[in-house]
C-alpha cells in the first residue's frame, strides 16, 4: 500500500490544528510532511526536496526534516511504531503519562512528538501561540493552568528557552510546577543546569534527533527500548524508535544497518553514560592540533557571565584554521580568556566577539557557518 506524501502546514498561533491530522497520520491512514506555514520559503524547500505529492510507502506517518544549517534538508521517514515506540518510551522513562505543554514549533520533532504523546496519553495538549515569539508570561500562565489538572505535567524546551524561563521569578516558579521539563536540540549550559537543580526544577537533558523521532537518550542514558554503542568515537543509536532512512537520500550510510542509525556525533560512555563531545563534521584543525569546539564551548559556558558560545574555525595563512569565537552574555572578552585559562594556549580563541543573540537554525541550533561569516 502506498499514500502520496501530503504538506502539511503547521501554524504558529494555533499548532493543535494538526492533532486530528496526526492522529490520521498514525492510524495509517495518510503520510505527512510538517512544513511552517509561517515561512514560506522553507516551506517550499521541504515541498520540493522531499517531493510532495508523490507516492511514498504507506507505513510511513511522518517526514521529518532536519534542521541542517547548509544545504537541502534531510527528510527522516517516520513509521506510526517510530512514533508511538518514541512516546511510550519518554512516559516510561518520566514515570507515567501526563499533561503536556507545547512551546517549540511543531513542525520541528520535538514539538511534534509532543503532541504525538498527547495523542497516546489520550489527553488534550496546552499550546503556546509562539507567532510572535516566545514570552515567559505566556509560558507561566500555561504553566499554571496546566498543574491545576492535577497529574502530572511535562513540557520540553530549548536551553535558551529555559535559560530565558530562569531569569525571572516568573519563569522559575512556572518550571517548577513541572514533573519534568526535557531540554534538548543544543548542549545545555553546565551552570544553567546547576541552578535547575538547586532551584528543584527537574531538567532532564535529551540527545536525539529527526532520525530517531526525538530525543531517545535522556541525561546519557538510552529511554526504554533505545541502545548506544560507539563505533570508534561515533555514536550509534538504535531500536525501534530508528526511521526507514531518508525520504531524499535513499541508501544512505547512517540507516546501512537495519534498526540502527550512525550520527555524526562523536562521544564517550562512562559508567553506561553517553557523554557527547561534538560532531565530527566540526573538528577544527589549527597548526595540526584537532580541537572538537564543543570541549571549547562547554568550557566558555562554565565562565561567569557566559550565556552562550558558539567556536568556529576560519581560514588563517600559517594555522591552516584559526579558532575564533561568539558568545553572549554579560561577561567581557577579557573576562571569558581568563576564565579559560586552565586550557592549553593553543585552545584559546584568536578571536572572540559578544553578540546580543547567536543566529540561529532551528529551534535553539546555533548556526555555525552563520557565525563564520561574522568573522
Amino acid at each position: 500500500m502506498s499514500h502520496h506524501l501530503e504538506p502539511l502546514a503547521v501554524d504558529a498561533h494555533d499548532p493543535a490544528a494538526i492533532l486530528a491530522d496526526l492522529e490520521a497520520a498514525i492510524a495509517g491512514q495518510r503520510t505527512l510532511l510538517p512544513v511552517p506555514a509561517d515561512d514560506p520559503a522553507r516551506a517550499a524547500l521541504l515541498r520540493d526536496s522531499q517531493r510532495a505529492g508523490q507516492p511514498i510507502d504507506g507505513d510511513i506517518a511522518l517526514v521529518v526534516a532536519t534542521s541542517g544549517s547548509t544545504g537541502t534538508p534531510k527528510g527522516a521517514q517516520l513509521s506510526a511504531a517510530n512514533l508511538v515506540a518514541s512516546a511510550d518510551a519518554t512516559h516510561q522513562f518520566l514515570g507515567g503519562e501526563g499533561q503536556w505543554l507545547l512551546a517549540m514549533p511543531a513542525h520541528h520533532i520535538a514539538g511534534l512528538q509532543v503532541l504525538v504523546r498527547s495523542l497516546i496519553a489520550g489527553v488534550d495538549p496546552l499550546t503556546l501561540d509562539l507567532s510572535e515569539g516566545f514570552r515567559t508570561p505566556d509560558f507561566a500562565r500555561a504553566a499554571r493552568r496546566l498543574a491545576r489538572t492535577g497529574g502530572h505535567v511535562y513540557t520540553s524546551l530549548t536551553p535558551m528557552q529555559l535559560a530565558k524561563l530562569m531569569d525571572t521569578l516568573e519563569g522559575i516558579e512556572a518550571l517548577q510546577l513541572f514533573d519534568a521539563v526535557l531540554v534538548g536540540g543544543a548542549a545545555l549550559n553546565p551552570q544553567l543546569a546547576a541552578s535547575a537543580g538547586e532551584l528543584k526544577i527537574r531538567v532532564v537533558a535529551t540527545y536525539g534527533s529527526s532520525e530517531t523521532a526525538g530525543g531517545c537518550v535522556y541525561d546519557g542514558r538510552p529511554i526504554p527500548g533505545a541502545k548506544v554503542r560507539l563505533k570508534g568515537d561515533r555514536i550509534h543509536l538504535g531500536g525501534p524508535m530508528i526511521a526507514h532512512g531518508y525520504r531524499n537520500h535513499p541508501g544512505h550510510e547512517a540507516f546501512a544497518e537495519s534498526g540502527w542509525f550512525a550520527t555524526s556525533d562523536a562521544g564517550f560512555i562512562e559508567s553506561h553514560r553517553l557523554t557527547v563531545t561534538g560532531r565530527l563534521d566540526a573538528i577544527i584543525d589549527s597548526g595540526g592540533l584537532k580541537l572538537q569546539p564543543e570541549v571549547l564551548e562547554q568550557a566558555m559556558l562554565a565562565v561567569t557571565g557566559v550565556t552562550g558560545a558558539c567556536v568556529v574555525g576560519v581560514p588563517h595563512p600559517r594555522l591552516g584554521q584559526a579558532i575564533v569565537a561568539a558568545y553572549t552574555g554579560p561577561a567581557t572578552p577579557g573576562e571569558v580568556i581568563a576564565g579559560l585559562d586552565h586550557l592549553p594556549r593553543w585552545q584559546l580563541p584568536k578571536e572572540l566577539l559578544r553578540l546580543p543573540e547567536l543566529p540561529l537554525t532551528g529551534p535553539g541550533k546555533v548556526d555555525r557557518r552563520g557565525v563564520e561569516k561574522l568573522f
